[in-house]
């Protein structure tokens, strides 16, 4: 059996290859989405103007900010120093749950307004002050404070939003709760807050990324490309956030198809599918339960532990990845080491992927901008699948050097933390100082 199941992972690791040839085909089909998105032409890439611009470094001031991402929502206050300096004042963390993020809108943004409260009150701050609101989906901005959902992404199911300002919806929420004196000054997507915290230290950064329950980018376009724009503006740049999850010009196993098909939004959201952690656990499992229903694996565990969606989550992969028995400890029937390295090797098949094809669409955009590479580039990037799943930072600038090969040295990935949250204050701050 052992053979067999070698001569399976080989079949699966030859599937999910993303080589070099894969990666320069994806970057020509993803410069033309973006030149087309941003014509307003029919494209799979957003191209969403955020009516922002990277920070000059001097703002100040003490800012609250609400960081709602795909997991857990972040409330936190900063003290902005000037010379590219932030200090944190407070920051609590609160869960997301499904009875939450599945409820209808009054629900949803009163939960947000319940935990603005709380934190002011265990730290014994002003409410009175102004706030950036980072909301982490797509939104078509009309301004910098208010943005109508697109669509919910990431699992998100709340009722009442999708086509609706949710500036709006969180200020009468903070009516009900009693916190009129708060302002919602700065609408905020996770990537532009990304790339605003980093360049508000290093004005060399120039694109901001997700990667974790989610993945997307921002980065400064010149305001003469965005020809679907024609307001005014006072900059010759505005950030793009480009929803680059949406991007489906890449090709797609098996596995992918059926993840798509069973999802909460089948069609939409492809490439976010096959690199996101919402997603990675999911495919990894569907790769596992076709292994044991070949006969690779022995232990009826596997069949109990894999047989719900979305069991195997990417989190426990990243554990597994660290060399974590994630499995066995969960209580189930003891399953062999060999079974539990055979899993972890699906784990890094479809990891692997997932950072060569991220590294890809940072490739994209880099040369979207640059396109013979003549400046450096500082990345910053955000997210748990960055930060902890092991390998997956390494596999990217990996991929990084197959595709610029001598020139890589130009671009620099940097991990931000935090970096959603503090961007909106210091977009919230910079309004001031325009």
């Amino acid at each position: 059996m052992t053979q067999a199941i070698d001569i399976f992972l080989q079949e699966i690791a030859d599937i999910f290859a993303f080589t070099r040839k894969d990666a320069l085909e994806m970057i020509v089909a993803f410069h033309e989405e973006m030149e087309n998105g941003l014509k307003g032409k029919r494209s799979s890439l957003k191209m969403l103007p955020s009516f922002t611009r990277r920070p000059k470094g001097n703002e100040k001031g003490n800012v609250l900010a609400i960081d709602l991402g795909g997991t857990n929502m972040r409330v936190l206050a900063v003290r902005l120093l000037g010379n590219g300096k932030v200090e944190t004042i407070g920051v609590k963390r609160f869960s997301l749950e499904k009875d939450i993020v599945s409820k209808t809108e009054d629900v949803f943004f009163d939960f947000i307004a319940d935990c603005v409260s709380v934190f002011l009150k265990e730290h014994d701050l002003d409410f009175s002050c102004e706030v950036g609101f980072t909301f982490s989906f797509p939104v078509v901005q009309t301004s910098i404070s208010s943005g109508i959902l697109v669509s919910w992404t990431k699992g998100f199911t709340v009722e009442g939003v999708e086509g609706h300002d949710v500036v709006g919806l969180l200020s009468k929420a903070f009516k009900r709760k009693g916190l009129e004196s708060l302002k919602l000054v700065a609408l905020v997507n996770d990537t532009v807050g990304t790339l605003v915290t980093k360049s508000y230290a290093n004005p060399l950064c120039d694109l901001g990324v997700i990667l974790g329950t989610g993945t997307n980018a921002a980065y400064p376009e010149r305001i003469d490309r965005i020809k679907k724009y024609k307001g005014p503006w006072d900059s010759d740049e505005m950030i793009i956030n480009i929803e680059w999850g949406g991007f489906d010009r890449i090709k797609r196993t098996i596995y992918d198809e059926k993840l798509d098909r069973d999802s909460e939004n089948p069609g939409n959201q492809r490439m976010e599918k096959m690199v996101s952690g919402r997603y990675l656990g999911e495919i990894a499992r569907l790769i596992i339960k076709e292994a044991f229903n070949k006969g690779f694996f022995g232990a009826k565990a596997i069949k109990d532990y894999f047989s719900k969606p979305y069991s195997l989550t990417t989190e426990k992969l990243s554990l597994l990845a660290s060399d974590g028995d994630t499995i066995n400890a969960s209580g189930t029937e003891s399953i062999s080491y060999e079974d539990i390295w055979a899993i972890k090797e699906i784990g890094r098949t479809v990891s692997k992927r997932a950072a060569r094809i991220a590294a890809t669409a940072i490739a994209s955009v880099v040369t979207h901008m640059d396109r013979n590479l003549a400046s450096e580039h500082i990345i910053a990037v955000d997210g748990s699948l960055f930060e902890k799943y092991r390998g997956f930072r390494e596999h990217m600038e990996i991929m990084l050097e197959e595709i610029f090969q001598d020139s890589k040295d130009k671009i620099q990935l940097s991990l931000t933390h935090d970096g959603s949250g503090i961007g909106a204050a210091i977009i919230a701050a910079s309004l001031s100082f325009r």
